[in-house]
């Protein structure tokens, strides 16, 4: 899913779930409720480095074995 009122320019966090699910975020705009800050990234691209490095299995923790 894309969306064009959040721009990558801005700071982004990263954020994590109960399901160990990551998300990029605006860091202007508020966690939503179930969601977690894991890392304050100065750059997309550095979220984008943080999430690369930590999600490496991309099934739901519930579904891990």
């Amino acid at each position: 899913m894309t969306t064009d009122t959040i721009e990558p320019v801005h700071d982004s966090i990263v954020l994590i779930n109960a399901e160990a699910q990551y998300s990029l975020w605006p860091a202007s705009v508020a966690v939503p409720a179930g969601w977690s800050v894991v890392h304050q990234a100065t750059s997309r691209e550095e979220a984008i480095a943080y999430v690369e490095a930590h999600w490496t299995d991309m099934r739901p923790a519930s579904l891990r074995t």
